[in-house]
């Protein structure tokens, strides 16, 4: 078997992983990035919105601040995110950006005179100021006091990450794509590298490294309607899970965005709502401001998300041959508008939805899109449980977003705690020096050598991964969407241990030999289970509701008793993950409070 030897191992080379390898490699250390996918093809690429920063640039912007882009990011995490790693992430925004534009990226800018804009559905003429012509735009989002969310039209994501991977390439950054990650290579302590399987041939690979980075992005692949790409199946997370030694914080935090298309599920940016598009119902009546009349459609994601569904189940959503959904209507915004700084949502309706929304209303409905949970870490970056391994991105619980993160602060997240973490492995590299184990090494390759030969041989069953994620998928649909309750959390848990029990005897129906999808999908499908399953317990035990987590059960926030973050591990031979709870900061800059939208009681501490 090949052994690569590197100073870090970056499992994923999006947007947060190739940040994190251009600080290592500037500093001198070598770097090698796993990639499912060519890296330009990583999930970053499909980000359309932008990203948050405090730059006060645009005259809607005015009076911005950090510091008040951290009370925005704290309330919309209801009072869940780490208020000392929301204080970093705020301060370090606006440099990021600047930075990022000084590498290439072409953000909007700023052009001096009066514009007309679009706030609450209504349009209003505004007067950018002559001395900020040509700096950095931006656009309202969700849950903002202030528009803060520079932008690239809606091609933020394709933007930023063709400039990061120029910048990795000028570096010496090693990509290999077309390799999944398929275990950590550990001795329960100390964290040695992963084998790595070749997805163009399937051979197994070990790549020794002093340093690994878990940066695979989110596990929205767990659920069947999602505006995930097919590659974010939560690899990564399960990797950490399946040492027994690193915690998943959150998981139960999933969010679930106002505006996936019906019936693609793909993404129609929030810059939609925040260049002025409004939702509507059956009737063409526009309802959000009867449930949140100060944000209207601008309240944050998980308020919004509800609202919808609270609508549609008074009888007033649009009845399809692919479920009920409403509208979402930017016919006002004008063809220059749209065809311009909407130009990604212009084609994909085009192209996927056939209709064009120059005229037309666009299907909508609230679908799984981001992941809140992730590989849990202290503030440098660095995973609980393992020496030597850290994470950052969607797929890390660093933790900024809490229950429920701003639309713009992911994006921004990943280049952001991808500097910052990045800056600290580099430090953490500076002398240390580990000692690699050839029994580790071949421990964890024959142990994934013979488990991938009992499934082409079906030597422990013959149940069909496709099933298998099919139940998975129905169990979630019913059990862990955006509103929850005991009863179905119940169900859902005993029936995903169920699922889990049938993921150990996955057989193939072809042969599995080489570039093989149906492999690749049965060598990862009981690790997505245990995913679900630390989803769906976490739901049932937090029995309260927290921004993204909704118990109908349970509808208040309960400050008392549940100011904390669920840390998921999975211990060997459990059938469920089990559960330990931690403070949600130690770092009180903002008191718990009312968020000023959503509503909702709050049960004081």
């Amino acid at each position: 078997m090949q052994i690569i030897h590197t100073d870090l191992l970056t499992i994923g080379a999006g947007l947060a992983g190739e940040r994190c390898a251009i600080e290592v490699a500037g500093a001198g250390f070598s770097v090698v990035c796993l990639s499912l996918v060519p890296a330009r093809r990583s999930h970053s690429v499909a980000a359309q919105g932008g990203m948050q920063a405090a730059l006060g640039n645009a005259i809607m912007g005015d009076g911005d601040s950090p510091d008040v882009h951290f009370l925005d990011t704290v309330k919309g995490s209801d009072w869940g995110a780490d208020q000392e790693v929301a204080r970093m992430f705020v301060e370090a925004a606006p440099i990021e950006m600047r930075r990022l534009a000084h590498w290439g990226v072409p953000w909007n800018r700023v052009v001096a005179g009066t514009h007309t804009y679009w706030k609450g559905g209504k349009p209003f003429d505004a007067t950018e100021k002559a001395e900020n012509h040509g700096l950095i735009h931006s656009r309202a989002f969700g849950g903002t006091a202030k528009w803060r969310t520079c932008y690239a039209s809606d091609g933020a994501g394709h933007a930023v990450l063709y400039t990061m991977d120029n910048r990795a390439a000028q570096l010496g950054v090693t990509v290999h794509d077309r390799s999944e990650a398929v275990s950590l290579i550990h001795d329960g302590e100390t964290c040695h590298g992963a084998i790595v399987r070749c997805l163009r041939t399937g051979e197994l690979r070990a790549y020794l490294a002093r340093a690994t980075l878990v940066a695979s992005g989110g596990y929205g692949r767990i659920y069947r309607a999602s505006t995930n790409a097919i590659i974010c199946e939560g690899t990564g997370l399960s990797l950490a899970l399946d040492t027994g030694v690193a915690k998943l914080g959150n998981m139960e935090a999933v969010q679930f965005h106002p505006t996936g298309t019906v019936p693609t599920d793909i993404l129609v940016t929030e810059g939609c709502r925040g260049d002025g598009g409004t939702l509507l119902d059956r009737d063409e009546y526009r309802f959000m401001p009867d449930y949140e009349p100060d944000k209207a459609e601008l309240a944050s994601r998980d308020v919004v998300s509800r609202r919808m569904i609270e609508h549609m189940r008074t009888g007033k959503g649009v009845q399809s041959p692919y479920g009920e959904h409403l509208w979402l209507d930017i016919r006002h915004l004008g063809e220059q508008h749209i065809r311009t700084k909407l130009r990604e949502v212009d084609e994909i309706c085009q192209n996927f939805l056939g209709i064009d929304p120059l005229h037309q209303l666009i299907p909508v409905r609230p679908t799984q899109h981001y992941s809140m949970g992730g590989v849990r870490t202290d503030k440098t970056g660095a995973a609980y449980g393992l020496k030597g391994l850290f994470s950052a991105g969607e797929s890390a619980c660093w933790d900024l977003h809490g229950f429920n993160r701003l639309g713009g602060n992911s994006l921004a997240e990943t280049v952001v705690a991808g500097g910052i973490v990045g800056r600290n492995i580099a430090e953490f590299l500076q002398g240390y020096d580990t000692a690699f184990s050839t029994a580790h090494v071949r421990e964890a390759a024959t142990r994934d050598d013979a488990r991938i030969g009992r499934i082409v041989s079906g030597a422990d069953g013959k149940e069909s991964v496709y099933a298998v994620r099919e139940a998975m998928y129905d169990i979630l649909e019913r059990a862990a969407y955006v509103f929850r309750n005991g009863k179905d959390l119940t169900w859902g848990v005993q029936a995903l241990q169920e699922v889990h029990e049938r993921a150990q005897h996955i057989g193939l129906a072809s042969d599995g030999v080489g570039a093989n999808a149906e492999l690749a999908l049965a060598i990862r499908m009981p690790g997505m289970v245990r995913l679900a399953l630390c989803v769906c317990h976490g739901a049932l035990m937090r029995t309260e509701s927290r921004g993204s987590h909704t118990r109908e059960d349970f509808p208040e926030r309960n400050d008392r008793d549940w100011l904390n973050r669920t840390l998921a591990s999975w211990r060997p031979g459990a059938d469920l993950p089990h559960l330990e709870y931690e403070p949600a900061t130690s770092y009180v800059e903002l008191p718990p409070g009312d968020r000023g939208y959503g509503g909702g009681k709050i049960i004081s501490a």
